[in-house]
């Protein structure tokens, strides 16, 4: 079984994912800088992901660091925690992970009276919390595959947008994760893949991971969906969540609001499988949520050739807002919520 991302002796390593399905190649980062830059470039994503590459960016920043004071070690632990911050901003997951990582430094400061001691324990303290993320976030893909397995059908087949497997996480997946639960309790699931445009996850990943696991997959383009979903094809539809607001909107890879609509047009039962740390209480909606836009390029090209004339502009948002009125349930580790989302999501927290 392949790994995402894991911490080791040398640094951060990392499968590569912009060299799926092609290559399976991993990459090891050496210091803060790099880890961001993979963040930035698409080398992994997926908010879990995305949130535990944060937490190992800050732990290795600051086991790189020369600092001989306390306020100059926390200076650079808020400098790498800003470098990190600005790579990717739709992803809660990935401030999330550096709050909980500025928790732990400042807990790490008042076990001992030496600032020699001090600058071991913290960076001791960073890494273990690092690795714990990671753990975490595998057991919590896990718990949300159980919950989210009663949700699909025993036979038939279920559609799901971009990547939300265990390269999008830690290990495991969130959407993936529900589908793999739901295959290894017996159930006869098949998927419909959309690819994704512009940078194709569904394509090169989603399709990578289930034919790896022997899971039954079919890769479909993303205007293909209606068509499908109209003749009878697809009895679900189950994606990932990079942002929850309070009330349910969710913010998903750019595509992700069609599926839904299409899906309640249909009649169709769409489920959005994510962690408790990729909902956003500090936002009542989702016009709030910021969607990333990222280079056109992305758009015009295709592996590096151009598919479009050089004098037209092209828009690239990374991401869309699902209106939780078209959201069946949300899944999530300590179970599944339903409408009226400002309550039921509310009550997961207690």
């Amino acid at each position: 079984m392949f790994k995402t991302i894991e911490w080791t002796d040398d640094g951060v390593r990392m499968i590569d994912q912009t060299r799926l399905p092609a290559e399976e190649i991993y990459r090891t980062c050496h210091n803060y800088e790099e880890v961001a830059e993979a963040i930035r470039g698409m080398v992994i994503r997926g908010a879990p992901a995305i949130g535990v590459a944060a937490a190992m960016g800050v732990a290795l920043g600051v086991k790189n660091s020369g600092a001989r004071t306390i306020p100059a070690l926390r200076a650079d632990f808020e400098r790498i925690a800003e470098t990190l911050s600005r790579t990717r901003p739709t992803a809660v997951n990935l401030f999330w992970a550096i709050d909980r990582m500025r928790r732990a430094f400042e807990t790490s400061l008042s076990c001992h009276d030496r600032e020699a001691q001090v600058a071991e324990a913290v960076k001791v303290n960073l890494e273990e919390e690092a690795k714990r993320i990671l753990a975490e976030d595998i057991a919590i893909n896990e718990a949300m595959g159980r919950h989210g397995a009663a949700l699909l059908p025993e036979s038939g087949t279920v559609l799901t947008h971009c990547n939300a497997g265990a390269l999008a996480t830690g290990g495991y997946g969130t959407a993936l994760g529900v589908i793999r639960a739901a295959v290894s309790q017996g159930k006869n699931i098949q998927v419909f893949a959309d690819e994704t445009r512009p940078f194709l996850q569904g394509a090169r990943l989603t399709a990578w991971e289930l034919a790896k696991d022997g899971i039954p997959v079919t890769l479909i383009t993303d205007n293909m969906a209606g068509h499908f979903m109209k003749q009878g094809e697809i009895k679900a539809v189950i994606v990932g969540a990079d942002r929850i607001a309070a009330n349910g909107d969710t913010a998903n890879k750019i595509g992700t609001y069609s599926v839904a609509v299409l899906a309640h047009e249909n009649g169709i039962p769409f489920y959005v499988a994510a962690p408790l740390s990729t909902i956003d209480r500090s936002l009542a909606a989702g016009e709030a949520i910021p969607i990333e836009e990222r280079s056109a390029a992305e758009v015009t090209h295709l592996g590096g050739i151009q598919i479009a004339p050089p004098s037209v502009p092209a828009r690239h948002p990374a991401f869309d807002v699902t209106p939780h009125r078209y959201i069946t349930g949300i899944i999530t580790e300590r179970g599944i919520a339903r409408a009226p989302y400002t309550e039921s999501l509310n009550a997961l927290f207690q």
